[in-house]
């Protein structure tokens, strides 16, 4: 059983309905709110490939803090350099942008590993996953105690 809906409450068998009830509007609340400023962030990672590699940026030790102080340190230059970065060309912006993404990105999924390890996961379907005695079940949420 799931609990997706329609946000217009059509049953899910009415032709017409979609089951993106309080899903993220990623289209709508990111790519079109953020257009110009994710082509510059998808630059950063264009020219950090360039200097690196791609995807290489996921394994970098102690990635969360590395990145907090690089975009701490495009936030001084900017106000000494002025808006452009000298060695690259690109924004400082952008590049604060970049590495608060990176950031975040590598917390949340510490945030997920660490969840995942938990005893009870939250599901988005109205059920747990319950892990006992190294068996796992599957309860509705009201039955989990």
């Amino acid at each position: 059983m799931s609990d997706e809906r329609d946000p217009n409450g059509y049953d899910l068998k009415t032709p017409g309905a979609k089951a993106d009830d309080g899903k993220s509007p990623l289209l709508r609340g990111c790519l079109l709110y953020f257009p110009r400023a994710l082509l510059e962030i998808a630059r950063v990672s264009q020219k950090g490939a360039e200097k690196y590699s791609w995807k290489g940026w996921e394994s970098v030790p102690d990635g969360s803090n590395r990145y907090g102080d690089a975009l701490s340190r495009h936030l001084v230059y900017e106000s000494i350099e002025g808006i452009y970065d000298r060695d690259t060309g690109l924004l400082h912006a952008s590049q604060v942008a970049w590495n608060a993404l990176a950031r975040l990105e590598l917390l949340l999924r510490d945030m997920e590993e660490s969840s995942s390890k938990l005893k009870y996961k939250q599901t988005n379907y109205g059920y747990n996953i319950v892990i006992q005695d190294e068996e796992m079940t599957i309860k509705k949420i009201e039955d989990v105690t």
